[in-house]
């Protein structure tokens, strides 16, 4: 998991992969690409991100990355 912050809201509000994906006009590889850490995430899309989650974690909280948690 490069980004378990983001996976983990994922979980729970039960949003796939191919969902979240489809809510960003992304293809699902591109999608995974950028959540697997192999492509980067630009900051307008994390935001966009965060407003389809719904939730007032900061950016810097939602997208640290597994390293950074660790």
């Amino acid at each position: 998991m490069y980004y378990p912050n983001l996976e983990a809201e994922l979980k729970r509000k039960n949003i796939r992969r191919v969902d979240l994906a489809k809510a960003m006009n992304l293809a699902l590889s591109t999608m995974s690409e950028k959540l697997t850490g192999k492509s980067d995430i630009s900051l307008s899309l994390a935001r966009e991100i965060k407003t389809y989650l719904k939730v007032d974690t900061p950016l810097e909280v939602l997208f640290a990355t597994s390293e950074e948690v660790a």
